[in-house]
């Protein structure tokens, strides 16, 4: 006949509760996203795509017009081989420029979010009929 021992380990609550967000993290993730959630989600993804390109243009449009400044005030324009008056030319025509891409940001941005609006409307309102329920 053979003795066997086992042997029972109990943890605290505290280290239980480390075990459990250890092993969270190396389960599967669960893919159940309610339906506000994914209303949220759709929402979101409109002003994100928007935003991020207007930024862009702002971004942009920004920093040609603080070259544009840099060439019209500074001696910028000489170390590139443009005298006085070319140079300040120059750079008021290239700071125009980075001021229409400023301009345009917004626009940019009116006209993307109708376009994504419109894109995801049918499904947007699938999902609000559902909860309104």
């Amino acid at each position: 006949m053979e003795n066997k021992e086992t042997f029972n380990y109990t943890y605290s609550a505290k280290e239980q509760e480390e075990i459990k967000n250890i092993r969270k993290k190396y389960e599967a993730p669960e893919k159940t996203e309610d339906k506000m959630e994914q209303l949220r989600r759709l929402d979101a993804a409109v002003t994100k795509k928007a935003t991020t390109v207007s930024l862009v243009f702002g971004v942009i449009g920004a920093l040609i017009l603080g070259t544009g400044m840099s060439l019209a005030m500074t001696e910028i324009g000489e170390i590139l081989g443009l005298q006085g008056a070319t140079a300040m030319l120059v750079g008021i025509l290239i700071g125009i420029i980075g001021i229409v891409l400023v301009c345009v940001a917004y626009p940019v941005y009116n006209r993307i979010i109708k376009k994504e609006r419109e894109k995801i409307a049918p499904e947007i309102i699938r999902l609000t009929d559902e909860l309104m329920k």
